[in-house]
């Protein structure tokens, strides 16, 4: 007896069409919004048309939207960033902030080894700085909280690659500048970085520029973040970084003995 079929399955099947529009708006939308950065607190319809080559008609309607929502609010001057990101913003502050005792800590660490502290979790084939605590001194690295970077290079990646499995790490060599080969190497950094208990980097993505990592754990042992010290190569010299490693352990030694709170919590 033949099985009556109905429109059900072929929609369950494939997107409908209204439902691909409807991402390709959201994703355009979202678009709009990242143009706007600490250089360009505003931007105009015209800016927006140069910079995504949407067609003016549908600039102007996602803006309005956009607008309506209060997440741009218009100026005599252009768009800016509107009131309604303000929730957003104290929601991820509320979710990602490390606790106050962690903070204190990078603080100190900085203050007394003079540079930059940073936090950063991976998220697929990147690295996100999470907190950051700059150098006092002038001549220091600083990335932004939110600024993701590869996980092809790096001693924060190469801490927060322990376990990656073999596809994982095909795809982030992959998205380097040295193709699938670079998978050996990842694997090589890897191994170093577990044996040593810490990694570091000297002017593997940016010249100049070195870094001593080590990892961070959750309660059941999982490498949930690195922290890491980052500063001109000049400065990271072998006994300083044997310094700055030890120092680097004990601290995260005591974050992971606190504990996370979520995201970063006893249930990764």
């Amino acid at each position: 007896m033949a099985k009556a079929t109905n429109g059900d399955e072929h929609r369950d099947a494939e997107p409908a069409e209204g439902e691909s529009q409807g991402v390709r708006s959201v994703q355009r939308a979202l678009d709009i919004l990242t143009l706007l950065t600490d250089d360009r607190p505003l931007v105009t319809i015209r800016d927006i048309v140069e910079e995504t080559g949407l067609a003016k008609t549908t600039v102007i309607r996602l803006v309005q939207t956009l607008e309506q929502s209060g997440l741009l609010w218009g100026t005599t001057s252009g768009y800016m960033a509107g009131p309604g990101l303000w929730r957003w913003a104290h929601l991820a502050q509320r979710s990602w902030e490390l606790p106050p005792e962690t903070q204190r800590m990078m603080r100190d660490l900085a203050a007394r080894r003079r540079e930059t502290v940073n936090v950063y979790v991976a998220r697929d084939i990147y690295r996100v700085c999470i907190a950051q605590q700059e150098s006092p001194q002038p001549l220091r690295h600083v990335v932004h909280i939110g600024d993701e970077l590869p996980l092809w290079a790096g001693a924060s990646a190469k801490v927060l690659l322990h376990n990656a499995t073999p596809s994982r790490l095909l795809r982030i060599a992959r998205s380097s500048p040295y193709g699938e080969q670079h998978t050996k190497r990842l694997q090589e950094w890897i191994d170093e970085a577990t044996h040593l208990g810490y990694a570091t980097s000297h002017g593997e993505r940016e010249d100049g520029l070195s870094a001593v990592a080590v990892p961070i754990h959750s309660r059941t042992g999982t490498v949930v973040a690195a922290l890491s010290l980052s500063g001109p190569t000049l400065r990271f010299t072998d006994e300083r970084i044997t310094e700055f490693a030890t120092d680097l352990k004990d601290i995260a030694q005591r974050i992971s003995d606190r504990g996370f709170d979520h995201p970063l919590g006893t249930s990764l």
